[in-house]
Formats: structure tokens, sequence, C-alpha cells
């Protein structure tokens, strides 16, 4: 039998057959549909998070106050001195590969122009924060150039906050109250959105010594490193942690590489994105069972077709390629059609979420459309192998 004859016999036999054939396909295409779109909700959200992380800069470490050491079964940690201005000016000297060094504090305040008031998230850093964190001007321009210790008054707005306060209207030049404290409006930033627990639209950055005072406090929040290259990362993660340990006289910072976190996160959703495919996979298995069931009922009732086939000379290998090509059909046709469900759902979730990359790996395609053959081919064999078991004379009898 010619492999074209061979693909018409079983198409005749799918078509003779609709409602089982329209059944299994359908099972195959569910499971496949899952498997596509839950593996593109997982593989987006690791685009996703990882490029938050890389939209604010590479090669930066992070120093943070606080260090958590882990004696016995019980965490204990906190902090033994304040990570302060000081410790930034210190880091700029010793810290060879130092590209720039960014301070950050951070206090709640409420904001007032005209009668308008909003409780905004008010950050205190430097000039060096716009290239460190990537931050885009979209009018006026960001914090001058200075000394950290001399602090200011000019204020930079997040896009939302500077239309919440001041409409249609150029903020540039006008004067707002933070708390008590006066500012001038010197720069807008572009939208950009949610990054890592900051909205950067509706947020407000003033001097960090401004802030300090502003909220009475000494301690920094977080200070963000740049370094020069990806080469001198560890190198400069080591002079940190070893002069901060020097500065204080113990060991109470902790200094993460964001690299790292994002290799972390990335592997973390990776995986994430590996077990979402193998709980959809669970369902092609509930249609393989359903394909074997509908070939094994197809070769109960052909059993007159198979005498003949083998009277006609049709050999075993004969009879189960045709029964295994019919169970692969099934399955063929439903991984393609859940193929397209799949991607198609993918398509209708990023029309409504732009924001979010979803979008099916290749190998997430690839390995889908290999399963759902596979399935047919596994659970194809044993209905196949009744077929060929059956004597051809009994089974013609049995008109």
């Amino acid at each position: 039998m010619k492999a074209l004859d061979l693909i018409r016999f079983a198409i005749g036999a799918l078509v003779g057959h609709r409602l089982r054939t329209v059944l299994s396909v359908s099972g195959v295409a569910v499971g496949i549909a899952a498997v596509v779109a839950l593996t593109a909700l997982g593989e987006g959200a690791r685009l996703y998070v990882t490029g938050e992380f890389e939209a604010l800069g590479a090669n930066i470490l992070i120093v943070i106050p606080g260090r958590v050491e882990t004696t016995g079964a019980m965490p204990f940690g906190g902090v033994t001195h304040d990570l302060t201005l000081e410790d930034v000016r210190a880091m700029r000297a010793r810290v060879r590969h130092a590209l720039r060094i960014a301070p950050l504090a951070m206090g709640t305040e409420t904001v007032r122009y005209g009668g308008l008031s909003r409780s905004l998230p008010v950050i205190g850093t430097t000039s060096e924060f716009r290239e460190v964190r990537r931050v885009t001007m979209g009018a006026g321009r960001f914090l001058p150039e200075g000394d950290m210790d001399q602090g200011g008054s000019q204020v930079v707005l997040g896009i939302k906050a500077a239309e919440e306060l001041f409409g249609s209207a150029n903020p540039l030049g006008r004067i707002v109250r933070i708390g008590e404290w006066r500012f001038r409006v010197i720069g807008v930033m572009a939208p950009r959105g949610r990054g890592l627990g900051f909205d950067f639209d509706d947020l407000v950055i003033i001097p960090v010594r401004t802030n300090l005072a502003m909220f009475n406090k000494t301690t920094l929040f977080r200070v963000f490193v740049e370094i020069d290259g990806a080469d001198a990362m560890r190198v400069s993660e080591r002079e940190l942690e070893e002069l901060m340990e020097a500065r204080h006289r113990v060991r109470d910072v902790t200094v993460i590489a964001q690299d790292s976190v994002v290799e972390s996160f990335s592997s973390i959703l990776g995986a994430m994105t590996l077990a979402l495919a193998g709980i959809a996979s669970v369902s092609l298995a509930v249609a393989g069972i359903g394909i074997m069931n509908v070939m094994l009922v197809s070769v109960s009732e052909r059993r007159t077709e198979i005498g003949l086939l083998r009277a006609l000379g049709a050999g075993k290998g004969q009879i189960l390629t045709v029964f295994l090509t019919e169970a692969i059909m099934l399955s063929g046709f439903g991984g393609l059609l859940g193929l397209v469900m799949g991607l198609g759902a993918v398509a209708v979730f990023v029309e409504i979420y732009p924001a979010f990359p979803a979008t099916p790996p290749l190998w997430a395609i690839a390995t889908a459309i290999a399963m759902s053959l596979g399935v047919g081919a596994v659970f194809g064999v044993w209905p196949a192998r009744d077929a060929i078991r059956l004597d051809p004379i009994q089974a013609l009898a049995r008109r």
C-alpha cells in the first residue's frame, strides 16, 4: 500500500465517523492549546521580570543596610550602623571600578500646588541616579551635579504626579510644597511605569541631603553602585563588603549583584514555565486515552474490513500501519488545531495586556507538536495490535 493510498484510506475512515473524530481531535486540541498558552504566560513572566531589571541598568551592585546571618535554627539580623552619605563618599574614594554611585533615601509626604495635593513617595538622590537607573526626561532637566551634602530645593516630578497637580499647564519653574518645604520644579520624567516596586510616573525626586533633613534621619535606603564592566563585578562586590566592614567594625551591610538577581529570577521562572507545561501535558494524556478508546471501538466495528484486507494479502505490518496512521492523524489534526487556538489566545491576551510580553517559546511549540503526534503513536499501538491479531477467516465469518 503506497503512502498516498494509506493516507486516503485513513482519512476516509476518520470522515466515516465524524463525531468520534471531532471529539478526539478536540481533546488533543485543548491539551495542546493549554501547553502553548501556559508556557507563553510563564515565558512572558520571565521576560517581563528580567526586562524590568535590565531596564534599570547593567553591572549594578546594590548596597543595603543590614545583614541577615543564620545561627542554629533561627535567623537573626539587624542594622548595627546606618548607611550614610559618609559611607557613599568612602565608596567613591575606595571602590576602584565604580563608574557612578547613587545614594537613595525614601519617604512619603504630601505634595501641594495651589488647591491640589497628593501623598507621594519622595526619593532623595543625586544627579548620578539618572544614569544608574536609566531615567529619561520628558521635559526640563534632572537634579544638577554638585556636592551631595549641599542639598537644594529642586524637584523632579513623575509624569503622573505632574499631570495630577498641574493638569495641562507647564510645571517647569513652578513652586510646589512637599510637607512644609518649598521646591522649584526643574524637570518632569518621561512615562516609564512601574518597575521593581517603584512607580516612576507617580513620585517626586529631590536632593538626597534635603530628603534626609525633611524626614529627620541619617540612614539611606539603598546605595546603587554602577561598575565599569562585568569582569569587575566580583572584585567590586568584595571591596564594598570589606570597606563597610572596616568602617562599621562589623559586617552589617548586604551587597547584591543585580545581574545575579536577574539570573536567579530567570532560572526560577524558567522552571515555572516547565512546570506549567508539565501540568498542561496531563490533559494530553487524557486525550490520548480518548484516542485509544476510539480506535479500540473502530477495530471492533471494522473486523470485516480487517479480514478482507488480510484476505487480499495485506500483511500484519500494513494493518498495523493503517491503524497507527489513523491514530497519528487524529492527534496531528488536534495538535495543529490546538496550536492555532493557543496562539490565538496568547494574541488576545497580549492585545489586552500589551505590557506583558507573553510569547510561547519555540521549544514549547515544537514539543507540543511532537507530543501530539507521540500521543497518537503511543495510544494507537494497543488498538493496532488488536487489529493484527484478528484471524482473517473468523473476521469475515462474523460479517
